[in-house]
């Protein structure tokens, strides 16, 4: 049967404490998982279409407000 000691890992106490911080900030950095974004898909909208007359009212609504 395995045992810790067969993975020849050294040990956290066993190391100097530049050795056990870098190790420390490795197994840390692994861990995160970025944050997961949902984007949603919308639709682009048509521009819309006037004919002349629509055009001129609008234009003497937008001239109207001065």
């Amino acid at each position: 049967m395995a045992s810790l000691e067969d993975l020849k890992y050294t040990s956290i106490i066993d190391m100097s404490n530049d050795e056990a911080i870098d190790t420390l900030r490795q197994i840390r950095l692994s861990r995160r998982v970025p944050e997961r974004t949902t984007k949603t898909i919308t639709k682009k909208q048509k521009p819309v279409e006037l004919d002349q007359s629509q055009a001129a009212e609008l234009l003497k609504l937008l001239e109207g407000n001065k």
